[in-house]
Parts: C-alpha cells; structure tokens; sequence
C-alpha cells in the first residue's frame, strides 16, 4: 500500500515532481562540478604558478649571513661559502621527488666588459643528470619557464650565454654575436639568446655552470640553488615549530607537501645546506588557491540553496493540494509517522534521481570547465558519487522539512471539511 501511494504521487503529479527534480540535478550538478574542481584542480593551478619561478631557496649554511654592497656580494670567498653541485640530484632522491618541478644552481661571478663590470652567473639551463637508475633534466627552463628568451637557450656542456636585454643594450650585442670579457679563462662569449626577465636578470650575463666554475676558479662551486615544488598553502600546522611538536604532529608535519617542510628535507639531504621558502611567493600562491577553492565552495554551496529553494516551493504546493488525502489518511488511522514518511520517501527518491543525474550533468561541466578555464583535464572520480546523494539527500530533506512538518499537524476533521 505504501509502496504504491508514492507511485501514485509520481504518477499523478508528473510535472511537479519533474520540476522538483530537474532543480535538485541542477542543483547537485553545479555542486559536483565545483567539488570536482576545487579537488581536482589544485595540483594543476599549483602547476601553473610554478611557472613564475621558484619558491624556496637552498645556500650554504657559512653563506648565511651574506653582505651585498651595491648588488655585489661581500661575502668571504671561502670554500664553505659554496656548496657542491655533486650533491644536487640528492634534491630528486627525498621524500617529495614528484614535486619537485626543478631546480636550477646558481653561481654569480663578476668579469669586465666594455660596459664596466657586470655580474656573470651560471646555471643549469636544461640539464640532464642520473641519481642512482632515475635519470632526470632540469635547470631554468623548468624553474623559470616565464624568460623569454630571443634566439635559443645555451647548451649546458657549451661556452654560449644568454644576455640580459639592457645589458644587450649596453653592449651592443644579439643573439650570434660574439663579445669579449676580460678574463684569462674564457676572454671570448658566444651570444645565442638575448634574454627578458627581471631588472638583475636583464643587467646580467647567464652561462652555463661549468663555464662560470671556470672562470671563478673553483670546479664544482655552486653558491645558491633554486628549487621550483609543488607545496599545499600554509595553515596553522605549518607555521608551528617543529622542535616543538610531539613525534606524531611532527611526522604530520614531514609528510605534509608545506614549503618548510620541503626545505628541511633538502637540508637533510645536501651537506652543510640551509633551505628556506622564499616567503613572498609561497605565501601569494597559497592566498590564490585558497581564494579559488573558496570561491568553487561558495559557488556550490549557492547552487544547492538554490536547489534547496525549489524542493521546498513545490514540496509546500504539493501538501496544500493534497491535504485532503492527507486528511484522510490520518482520520483512517495513519499516524504523524505514518504521513510524514510517505513524504519522507518520495523526497528521497527524488534525491536519489536528481542526485545521479547530477552527478552526471556535474561530471560533464567539470570536464567543460577543465578545457575552456584551466585548459587540463578534470577527473570526476567515482567516490564522489555517494558523497553527491548524501548532499542531494540533505538538501532535498532541508528544502522538504517545513512543508512536511504542516502537513503532520494538519487536522482531518478541518481539512474534510474544506475549512483548510
């Protein structure tokens, strides 16, 4: 009998309950849409703000108190200064060797030129290593893919440079053109690139590693390293100390992908290094994702108060249209139980329906988004199904409670009698 009054009340209240329906698919499938986004997405933003550069740095530890005059480094040229670039592809072989992006080392050397004394540094431009079977490239064009390099980026095993656009300039130089620096160990440079980036980037000079090693005189020296990670934004677990932390918080701590928690691993990892986030940068990138991730919630939770709306606006018609069977029912025995779980049940079977069919309209606009906003594939992934009808269950539940509670205190003399 139960089962079929609510086959009754879909059969004869076809065009509601449809309405009813489409408003919790709806409903449900921009909320499927915005969860799957702000989950999916993450890694794939973090992705793209990596693009603009690394965000923690890696120098000696005897380097810690560096002093720049005038934008030269003042500090004592002393082989604890520097840190061996033997020991880089240890940075691949820690805990986080899938987030790491790259790495690129850096090594500035002044040298003279018919523009006075500019700063030399070398780098990694896109170098290929091996730590143990891993093989693996990196270098500035994966931890400053943003350059924009005129001509073609130096190989790494060469003696050709990029040059700065004003120092260019300066110089009178472009990409092909040959220019000579006072120093005995490589008085020759061959430009291949004219490079565009930031205000010291533009003033300098940038070569490959072993060409600056060269000139300074000291195989293997690497004064500082750049190091482009995939991290999570800081919350209040990573701003605490970790020498304070119990073991269990601290292992939180570790294996969690926090820029300080990279950091200490590379100290761990490379002799004598020191390891800090370069904060400006982590910090903004962890005010965007958060403000995108909550602007994706805030969109969802709008959608399903929206749903929530609806469900209760056609719930509320279909009570004052039917309370004569409602009265009926109760002067026939039923019970408040009675009445409110056979709208009880039609609310979640319409949860149930609309939720599925949510869940696929949901899957469907993730995956428009995905291409048309962030240009990458969103993956809807098949647990959130039952978190999707546990939300449709709760809304249409929320948008059904009022209408169902006036209906379980309805009188059966008043309402067959027509005065309701």
């Amino acid at each position: 009998m139960f089962a079929r009054l609510l086959y009754q009340s879909f059969l004869r209240q076809r065009r509601r309950k449809l309405l009813a329906g489409v408003a919790v698919a709806l409903g449900v499938g921009v909320a499927t849409a915005m969860i799957a986004v702000a989950t999916d997405i993450g890694d794939k933003i973090n992705r793209e703000l990596r693009t603009f550069g690394a965000n923690i740095v890696i120098y000696s530890k005897v380097a810690d108190l560096d002093v720049e005059v005038g934008g030269r480094n003042l500090t004592p040229a002393n082989d604890g200064a520097y840190l061996n670039e033997s020991d880089l592809p240890r940075i691949k072989g820690t805990f986080w060797t899938h987030n790491i992006i790259g790495f690129a080392p850096l090594l500035p050397v002044t040298v003279k030129t018919q523009a006075g004394d500019v700063q030399l540094v070398g780098t990694y431009f896109d170098k290929h290593l091996k730590l143990g079977t891993q093989e693996f490239t990196t270098g500035m064009k994966q931890t400053n893919p943003w350059w924009k390099v005129s001509g073609e980026w130096p190989k790494d095993d060469s003696r050709d440079v990029l040059v700065g656009e004003s120092l260019a300039a300066k110089l009178g130089v472009k990409a092909g053109d040959n220019f000579t620096v006072e120093t005995g160990h490589a008085p020759s440079l061959h430009v291949t690139g004219i490079v565009s980036a930031d205000q010291a980037t533009n003033n300098q000079i940038v070569a490959p590693l072993a060409l600056a090693q060269e000139i300074l005189g000291r195989p293997g020296a690497v004064r500082r390293v750049l190091l482009s990670a995939l991290t999570k934004p800081e919350d209040d677990l990573a701003r605490r100390n970790p020498d304070t932390m119990s073991p269990e918080m601290h292992d939180r701590w570790y294996c969690s992908p926090y820029a300080n928690s990279i950091a200490f691993q590379m100290e761990e990892a490379i002799p004598g290094a020191k390891a800090e986030q370069i904060r400006q940068v982590a910090q903004n990138e962890g005010t965007v994702l958060s403000r995108i991730s909550g602007l994706m919630l805030l969109l969802a939770a709008a959608a399903l108060l929206a749903a929530a709306l609806a469900v209760s606006a056609a719930m509320a018609t279909t009570i004052f249209e039917r309370r004569g069977e409602i009265g009926l029912m109760k002067a026939m025995g039923a019970g408040k139980a009675m009445v409110a779980a056979m709208f009880m049940a039609e609310a979640a079977v319409l949860a149930i329906l609309g939720g599925a069919v949510g869940f696929g309209i949901g899957a469907l606009l993730a995956q428009q988004l995905g291409r048309m906003v962030f240009s990458s594939t969103i993956q809807v992934h098949a647990v959130l199904l039952p978190i999707v009808l546990g939300i449709a269950m709760a809304v249409t539940f929320a948008g059904s409670a009022a209408s169902i509670r006036r209906a379980m205190k309805l009188e059966p003399a008043i309402v067959l009698r027509g005065d309701a």
